[in-house]
């Protein structure tokens, strides 16, 4: 059995109308209520000769971020995984050219017709 320490956790969120996809290796309920905490970011390890533009525009977004909160209405799920994998930013419609976003609202306020 692995070490806490040793864990690694794949966090798929919604932020702006994009779905992003990060590795971290502390993940927990924030005293900041509705909130879940993302600690120790960590980013693939790859050869200097292939780079992921899209990987290395995540890891340039949170370079200097220690601690991030998110919305717990945005967290598609949380995975432990046994090692990191390329993070990832998709269109939240599967279309990266798309202009339009949608109205936001709160997760499970459906009308009834």
């Amino acid at each position: 059995m692995s070490e806490r320490s040793d864990r690694i956790y794949r966090i798929s969120f919604v932020n702006q109308d994009r779905i992003y996809e990060i590795f971290a290796k502390q993940v927990y309920e924030s005293d900041l209520y509705g909130f879940v905490v993302v600690e120790e970011i960590v980013f693939g390890t790859q050869s200097s000769l292939v780079i992921d533009p899209g990987e290395e525009r995540l890891k340039t977004e949170f370079e200097a971020v220690k601690r991030s909160f998110i919305p717990i209405h945005s967290v598609i799920r949380i995975d432990e995984v046994e090692k990191t994998g390329i993070s990832k930013v998709h269109a939240l419609d599967g279309n990266p050219t798309s202009n339009i976003s949608h109205f936001p609202r709160p997760a499970g306020n459906k009308k009834n017709d």
